[in-house]
This record gives C-alpha cells, sequence and structure tokens, in this order.
C-alpha cells in the first residue's frame, strides 16, 4: 500500500488527488459544482451532486495514476466546513439541498439570538460568533421548514451532518456517522475547551443532539469504503475542514505560525498551540487540529469572498471567460484610476460579521472599464487580509513580524499575491504545493495509515517556490488603505 487519496470537497468544486507515499501528487480528477440560489442571500448545493463527484473523481484519479484499491493505504477527506446536510437514515438520502456556508438566510434568527444577550455564552464555549455562515442556525431552518422534519429528527430518523460526515455516512454504507473535532468546531454546538457536543448549546438552537455525529481525532479509523465504490474496500483515516486541512498542508504545528488560504473565500489561521485565545476583535477561536485527544488551537479570520469576486469578473460580469484571464485584464488598468470593489455579496465576515452589508464599486470615473474593475477585484483580496491581520495583531501583539504562508487557488494570481504583500508591507511565501488542501487531508492518512512521519518530520519538508516581497511606497499604500477603510464604512448599514 504505496499510495494515498485526497478527498477534497469546495465550494465549487470537487477533487480527488492520488499521492504517492512521499506524498508527492502523481493524479488528480475534479469537476466543478453547480452553485443554487434559490432566493438573494442564499446558497445551496445538490448533496447528491456532491456524491456523484466524488465517486466519479475518485476512480478518474485512480486510473490516471494507474492504480487500484490494494495499492491505497487509506483516505483523506477535507471538506467545505459549516455547510449543512440532514438526511434520512433509512434512506440515505437528504431531506433537502445542502445550505451552503455563505447562505445568510437565518440572518434575522442570528440577529434575535444575539439582541437576546445569548451571543457571549454561545461564544465562551464554542469559541464562534452567532453567525448565519456557521451549522447550527442552518439545522435549525431545515428542522423548521421542511415538512416533518423536526419529528423526524425527535424520532432518531434524521442525521446532521457537514459534508465530510455525509460523504463518510455514503462511503461506508452507513456504517459510520462520525466526523472530527475541527468540521465539530464549526457548528455553535460543540464545546471546543471540553472537546464534545454541549447539551445547553443543543437546547439553545433547539437540535436533538441524536442528529449529530460521534467526533473523532483528524487522523483516525473512520471505517472502510464499500468494496463495489472502488474496486476493494479501502481505509478512511483522516478528515479535517478545508482550512484546517490546509494549515497541516501547510507545516503549521508551531504557535505563532500562520497561513492564509485564497479559495472561494479567504481564511487566515494563527496557532496558538494548547491554549484557546479570545478574541477582543471578533476573529474567531476554532481547533486547528487533534491528535491522540489533545486539541491544538488556532484563531481565524474568515473572509467569505476572494476568488469568488473573480468568478463574477467570469459569470456574472462576463469581463472574462477564464479566471486565468483577470491578471491579464488587470494589468491593463490605469494606474491613475482607484476603483475599489467591496465584494459583500452575502454580507462581510470577519471582523465586521455584517451580514446586512452588500457588494458595491466606488471611485468610478468615465475612465473606468473593465480593466480597473478587475484589478479593484484581485485588490479587494488584499485590503481583506489587512483587515484580518490588523485584527490579529490586535489579538495577539507579540506577532509584530509576519510572513504568511499562502495557499489555495488564488495564489496563482501573481497580481493578486504581489498586491498582498505591498498592502500587508510583509513577504508572503507561495509554498511548491499549492493545493496544501489537499496535502494536509494525504497527511492525515497518511500518518494514520503509518507510511507518513510524525508533524515534526512532516512540517520539515515544506518547499519555498516564491517570496513575494512588498515594492509599494508608505505613501500609496497608506493613501490606497484609506480609500479602502472609506469604501466599508459606505457599504454598512448605521446602527
Amino acid at each position: 500500500m504505496t499510495h494515498i487519496i485526497a478527498i477534497d470537497q469546495g465550494t465549487t468544486s470537487t477533487r480527488a488527488t492520488v499521492f504517492d507515499g512521499r506524498l508527492s501528487p502523481v493524479a488528480s480528477a475534479q469537476k466543478e459544482l453547480r452553485q443554487i440560489y434559490p432566493a438573494p442571500g442564499w446558497v445551496e448545493h445538490d448533496a447528491e451532486e456532491i456524491w456523484s463527484a466524488v465517486v466519479a473523481t475518485v476512480r478518474e484519479a485512480m486510473s490516471v495514476a494507474g492504480i487500484s484499491a490494494s495499492d491505497v493505504a487509506g483516505i483523506g477527506i477535507t471538506n467545505q466546513r459549516e455547510t449543512t446536510i440532514l438526511w434520512d437514515r433509512a434512506t440515505d438520502k437528504p431531506i433537502h439541498n445542502a445550505i451552503v456556508w455563505q447562505d445568510r438566510r437565518t440572518a434575522d434568527a442570528c440577529t434575535a439570538m444575539r439582541t437576546s444577550g445569548l451571543e457571549l455564552g454561545i461564544t465562551e464555549k464554542s469559541g464562534l460568533l452567532v453567525d448565519p455562515y456557521f451549522s447550527a442556525t442552518k439545522i435549525a431552518w431545515l428542522l423548521d421548514n421542511v415538512s416533518g422534519a423536526r419529528v423526524l429528527a425527535e424520532q432518531g430518523r434524521l442525521a446532521f451532518g457537514t459534508v465530510d460526515s455525509f460523504l463518510l455516512w455514503r462511503l461506508t454504507g452507513g456504517k459510520v456517522h462520525a466526523t472530527d473535532a475541527t468540521n465539530a468546531s464549526r457548528t455553535l454546538l460543540f464545546n471546543i475547551a471540553r472537546g464534545g457536543w454541549d447539551k445547553e448549546l443543543c437546547s439553545q438552537f433547539a437540535i436533538p443532539v441524536g442528529l449529530l455525529p460521534e467526533v473523532r481525532d483528524c487522523a483516525a479509523n473512520f471505517g472502510e469504503t464499500l468494496p463495489e465504490l472502488f474496486g476493494g474496500a479501502i481505509r478512511v483515516c483522516g478528515i479535517a475542514g478545508d482550512q484546517q486541512a490546509a494549515t497541516i498542508g501547510q507545516g503549521c504545528f508551531t504557535p505563532g505560525m500562520m497561513k492564509v488560504t485564497y479559495g472561494t473565500g479567504c481564511f487566515l489561521l494563527l496557532n496558538t498551540g494548547t491554549n484557546l485565545v479570545y478574541s477582543r476583535h471578533r476573529l474567531l477561536t476554532t481547533i486547528a487540529y487533534q491528535f491522540s485527544g489533545e486539541r491544538t488551537y488556532a484563531l481565524e479570520g474568515a473572509l467569505f469572498i476572494a476568488g469568488a469576486a473573480v468568478q463574477l469578473l467570469r459569470d456574472g460580469l462576463h469581463m472574462i471567460s477564464r479566471s486565468a484571464e483577470a491578471d491579464a485584464l488587470a494589468k491593463k488598468a490605469d494606474p491613475q484610476e482607484e476603483v475599489y470593489l467591496v465584494p459583500a455579496f452575502v454580507g462581510l465576515g470577519a471582523p465586521y460579521w455584517d451580514a446586512e452589508a452588500r457588494g458595491a464599486l466606488f471611485g468610478l470615473t468615465r475612465n473606468s472599464g473593465p480593466a480597473e474593475i478587475a484589478l479593484a477585484a484581485l485588490e479587494s483580496v488584499g485590503y481583506q487580509t489587512r483587515d484580518l491581520l490588523e485584527a490579529m495583531h490586535a489579538d495577539c501583539p507579540a506577532l509584530s513580524e509576519t510572513v504568511l504562508r499562502i495557499d489555495g487557488g488564488m495564489t496563482a494570481s501573481d497580481v493578486t499575491m504581489q498586491f498582498v504583500a505591498d498592502i500587508l508591507d510583509a513577504p508572503v511565501d507561495r509554498p511548491v504545493v499549492r493545493e496544501t488542501t489537499s496535502l494536509g487531508a494525504a497527511y492525515l492518512a497518511g500518518y494514520q495509515a503509518g507510511i507518513c512521519p510524525d508533524p515534526a518530520g512532516f512540517s520539515a519538508s515544506w518547499r519555498l517556490d516564491r517570496r513575494f516581497s512588498p515594492t509599494m511606497d508608505a505613501a500609496k499604500r497608506a493613501r490606497k488603505w484609506a480609500g479602502w477603510r472609506d469604501a466599508i464604512d459606505r457599504v454598512r448599514r448605521p446602527r
């Protein structure tokens, strides 16, 4: 057994990658995922489409790699977090489309909970803020809006899972209903200090505890796949939410190390070790990973829109036909134009957590065109990263020097990554392996299967592809940052 398969089920696509025993990728397959928008601010996925894509991409990747099930030591799963699925245990069928992490339909319910003064107690236990982003209010919405769902849940007929749990259930033929500590920590129902589901939190959200999966380590025995799926049974040996998997894949096992992932959204995680650090600036406290029952924590800043801004250029505004064209278009922008895009298409994430804010363009002149708008979309990623980093520095003042390890599909944009370095006035390091989310999932499976080294040994294998160093002069940086701050103020509703 010399290979590992990583399943990376993301917001916009599903990817399966075959790694060899040295964690070098040897084959991959990918399928785009259809986005469903039933109403403004609502985002859904078809869970059956997700499942079909997982099976198809794993089979294709195995075929390209020329391997069989007997060659695979284990499967690691990483997934879009918070996205919520309820299914019938008897039929294995979802009772509704998956409600995606970006979905804002429960904004009013969250506002009511905050107004009632419940948020502080919830944050102390879960490390999270009361926001539609997380799973709990999505579960409650499904129970209250799908006919008969609450009765079925109380009878023990239904199961809840983030995407990892649903895939695990299907992969094992319904034998295993489980998740890992990182995904559990994103639900608003998990006590991150105690390491278990919290009955009081479940009661506050009116969610039966019986819906919830068993919680295991990130590297653990999660059962075996049905033999008929991939030509033989394969062990599932690792699970982590996508941002935590990227943290692992970047080798950020030492307190103080920081990574930022640029995918559909943007997520910055700072390893804080075994100490729980609660943010004073509306960042999240979460579990970075859990090995042998010991939890390592992180501070996280989460942005809803990064690469999705480029998708707007492609699919909404039709300025480009492929995402890769954004850099070339942005390079044509007039340097005298200073256009700002605030991509609050589904509200603002950290550090604002404003579910009512909406996207806007500022600074347009008669000379503005597609190139200026494209540059504004790419630069919005840098501005939002600085928002997060400033909040993180305020929570952890000891971080006077910052080097970011970056990953995710958007790191292929040199224009964007150079602007990130410029607006942060800090170096940005891009690794040789950019799909570190899949790498992290593969490492978890390989570690559990006994073919990969311990975390220290794995971290030592990290390799730099390119360092982006700041080149922007201080006056220009200050001017552009002031423009961004003004744009943010304009999209936020008065309190």
